[in-house]
């Protein structure tokens, strides 16, 4: 694996033959390394994405594991989506130095990551997606200045309508009531003298008509499609309290909506399951570097170079997490933790293998996972030189409930394998308790089974 694997899945860009007139254009630079997109690269492609070539240069060669040789420069192509903010990687070239080329490979697990505000891959982006001079450029700017026009207009409104409100309450009130105000009796213009309230800023708005909806349940109700879009304009991000809370998942945004009317949705309580001959898994499991993340909703593990293979079909394992208490249940009784290990084959197909853990000895890659915790959040861990043994995130015995579910966080993708490993593994109470300080509860509650069938080893 390589020493700056996030550097390469950000950025750049990937991988087929650079073009000769390439234009490189310096977008990093730091001690030890530089990073640079190809401009001439850049093109639209197929569904809205946009490809662009870019590459690392090292100051000092690096080993390349596959072949004993080293090499200073890794090139790549990526495919961003600018609306979206993500991008995905297909392909790598590694070279000697420049124009030595030293081998090439295409990205297997094409997985979509999210850009990060501020990052170097933000940055990246930014440079990708930037309008190019001429009738593009003009009309997305007219089309964004005509958003940013509706959108103060519609605030104007509001505003205007919650003054309107204030005087007129204020105008209403009865010289009874002035009377009884000992400073509207002693007011320079009279008794009956109105104080109407200064205007509330435009930012009070949205305060205040959350205040007039607690306040007056005799309101009318909102519809489905008005709290939708409510829930969309305030931007709430996802979580697992509060107003992002799980059961407002799917109207957070327009993509979240299977979170609400997937009838295939996971976790479920596994019970009443059919005893059979399930075929065991094969775990080709190996010791792996790693980068560890706290992407503030638990911590993340990136890894490499390890599959499972089930029915004739492998799936690449490209990350672990961790969710307390566990979110599944197996007849009802609940787990401290579990570990999701997240698979992913050549045609996209998602397989996750949930290891379940309960409190007892001290779990060795556990602890070295906690021992790179990130002092950050969205900030990555890679220690170097050093490994885990995937295999050890196993237990002995491998017996396990499959069932079709889906993504247990938003978007709540369906279609995905699950394959829950009945026998648990142990982590101390200590490492339990390192866990429970960063995410004291990050897990989805257990969704409605439907008619899903569900198998187990007899």
């Amino acid at each position: 694996m390589l020493s700056h694997p996030r550097l390469l899945a950000i950025a750049l860009v990937a991988i087929l033959p650079a073009p000769a007139s390439a234009t490189w254009q310096l977008i990093s630079d730091e001690p030890g390394r530089r990073v640079e997109l190809d401009r001439a690269s850049i093109r639209k492609v197929d569904k809205g994405k946009t490809e662009a070539h870019g590459r690392i240069v090292l100051d000092k060669p690096i080993v390349d594991p596959r072949t004993s040789s080293s090499y200073r420069i890794v090139e790549a192509v990526n495919h961003y989506d600018c609306a979206s903010r993500s991008y995905r990687t297909l392909q790598r070239r590694y070279f000697k130095d420049e124009g030595e080329l030293l081998r090439e490979e295409e990205v297997r697990v094409q997985i979509e990551m999210p850009v990060r505000t501020g990052m170097l891959d933000d940055k990246l982006l930014r440079e990708v997606c930037r309008p190019k001079p001429g009738k593009d450029a003009v009309l997305a700017a007219r089309k964004t200045a005509e958003k940013v026009s509706a959108a103060a207009g519609e605030l104007r409104k509001a505003n205007e309508a919650l003054v309107r409100k204030e005087v007129r309450r204020a105008n209403l009130r009865t010289p009874a009531a002035a009377e009884a105000d000992p400073e509207e009796q002693h007011s320079p213009v009279g008794k009956r003298a109105t104080r109407a309230k200064a205007p509330r800023p435009p930012a009070m708005v949205a305060a205040a008509r959350g205040q007039q909806h607690a306040a007056a349940p005799q309101a009318s109700a909102m519809d489905d499609a008005d709290l939708l879009s409510a829930y969309a304009q305030a931007q709430i991000p996802w979580s697992y309290e509060g107003a992002g809370r799980p059961e407002n998942w799917d109207k957070l945004q327009p993509d979240y909506a299977t979170c609400g009317s997937g009838e295939r949705q996971s976790p479920i309580d596994i019970r009443d399951g059919f005893r059979v001959d399930l075929e065991a898994i094969h775990f080709a499991y190996r010791p792996s570097e790693f980068r560890v993340i706290d992407n503030g909703h638990t911590i993340k593990v990136d890894v490499g170079g390890s599959y499972i293979s089930l029915l004739g079909k492998s799936y690449d394992l490209t990350q672990f997490h961790f969710h307390r208490p566990a979110e599944e249940r197996i007849d009802g009784r609940p787990f401290d933790m579990v570990i999701h290990l997240v698979h992913k084959s050549e045609d996209g197909k998602i397989a996750v293998v949930a290891v379940l853990l309960e409190q007892g000895m001290e779990n060795p890659v556990i602890q070295s996972v906690w021992n790179n915790l990130p002092l950050e959040k969205e900030q990555y861990v890679t220690p170097p030189g050093q490994s885990i043994d995937l295999a050890r995130l196993l237990p002995e015995e491998r017996d396990y409930y499959t069932y079709m579910g889906s993504l247990t966080t938003p978007p709540c993708t369906e279609d995905v394998l699950w394959l829950v490993l009945k026998k648990p593994l142990q982590l101390s109470t200590e490492q339990l308790q390192i866990f429970s300080r960063l995410y004291p509860h990050n897990a989805r509650p257990v969704q409605p089974r439907h008619s899903r069938m569900i198998k187990e080893s007899r």
